[in-house]
């Protein structure tokens, strides 16, 4: 068995899936069970998570007629990851890592203001690096990178705003004696 043959049969395999938009807009969204799940400091479902992050870039079937500017952005990316690697390199594939790992630290520590600026900042900075060093090719994962980013922001305020109404909320007495109302006597 050519185990260097079937990476590289893995590899042709998942990109031809990962030309389906439908993943490309899904995985942003994983972002926010990310900050629910480290907010609640479950490190199963953080791992989880991140497990279904990394594999969902091949959960939908190859499309018939892929979009020739995904597939761009996809050769770019393609050829980034199986090219020569140098410090540079390096340095940029471990802000991916990096920036998650903030991110999950951030909600970890309650600190919902950390992760919506980490949020913001993960998005643009990925955008900005397929667009500057994609040569252009990374404008086609525009519109769904504002899409999800719009909806994590969303979900993340939302759930910040029920945490908040939940605490201004009084904590009912449980000594205090229950009271029935009439339709249950």
């Amino acid at each position: 068995m050519d185990i260097a043959q079937l990476l590289a049969d893995f590899g042709d395999w998942a990109f031809d899936r990962h030309a389906n938009v439908l993943s490309w807009y899904i995985r942003p969204l994983f972002l926010i069970p990310l900050a629910w799940f480290a907010h609640r400091r479950s490190g199963w479902g953080i791992a989880g998570t991140l497990v279904a992050l990394a594999t969902s870039m091949f959960w939908f079937p190859a499309p018939a007629q892929p979009d020739p500017r995904i597939l761009e952005f996809l050769d770019f990316e393609r050829e980034w990851i199986t090219g020569a690697w140098d410090l540079q390199k390096i340095g940029q594939a471990l802000l991916a890592p990096l920036a998650l790992g903030a991110y999950c630290l951030a909600f970890w520590r309650r600190s919902v203001l950390w992760g919506v600026v980490l949020l913001n900042l993960m998005a643009g900075g990925k955008l900005l690096w397929g667009v500057l060093v994609g040569d252009g090719t990374g404008w086609a994962m525009t519109v769904p990178g504002l899409v999800g980013l719009l909806v994590c922001d969303a979900a993340v305020l939302w759930g910040l705003r029920r945490l908040q109404a939940r605490r201004r909320r009084p904590a009912s007495d449980p000594s205090a004696p229950r009271v029935l109302s009439s339709s249950s006597s």
